[in-house]
């Protein structure tokens, strides 16, 4: 068993879909707005938009804006093959998705990784990312298979004080 520590972490879950679909809910602009974003933005090496049916690329950048939040997430896509597997920078660290076929279902590995350890990153990315992703995989999950979105999108919660560490459906 690896050892656990505030530099990683891992998140796993079984998803009743196909890979396709799966990867494009993650590699799209389409895909991630439909359970995860208010609006993502993904632009070439060149500096040229994708469109919002177009998977990221390896080398691409990345602007991502949640529902509830004002500011806005910034990153690069490290590598993607196309098919089951992607890795961004995220907040001061990285983050991969890998997705495996099982039977009729997928299993879903994110990882987030290469997270300073300070105390402040302890808190913001090891504490709060963890429980944000534990929340944000859920919400995949209920989507792909029962078509409902568990994430507060009715209500303005950007004015609660502690709302990212409270509310769990951010």
């Amino acid at each position: 068993m690896e050892k656990l520590s505030f530099d990683s972490f891992t998140k796993k879950i079984y998803i009743n879909t196909t890979k396709e679909k799966l990867y494009w809910c993650w590699a799209t602009p389409e895909g991630i707005c439909s359970w995860f974003l208010r609006k993502a933005e993904y632009f070439s090496p060149e500096g040229e938009q994708r469109s919002k049916k177009d998977s990221m690329q390896t080398g691409d950048s990345y602007i991502w804006e949640w529902h509830n939040w004002d500011d806005q997430e910034k990153g690069q896509v490290i590598r993607t093959n196309g098919t089951d597997f992607l890795e961004i920078s995220f907040t001061d660290s990285k983050v991969s998705v890998h997705i495996e076929s099982q039977g009729n279902a997928c299993l879903l590995t994110l990882k987030q990784y290469d997270i300073p350890t300070d105390e402040q990153s302890s808190l913001n990315i090891h504490y709060g990312c963890s429980n944000g992703w534990t929340f944000w995989l859920a919400n995949l999950k209920a989507y792909l298979e029962h078509g409902i979105l568990l994430n507060e999108t009715e209500r303005d919660l950007r004015n609660i004080p502690l709302v990212g560490f409270e509310f769990v459906n951010l």
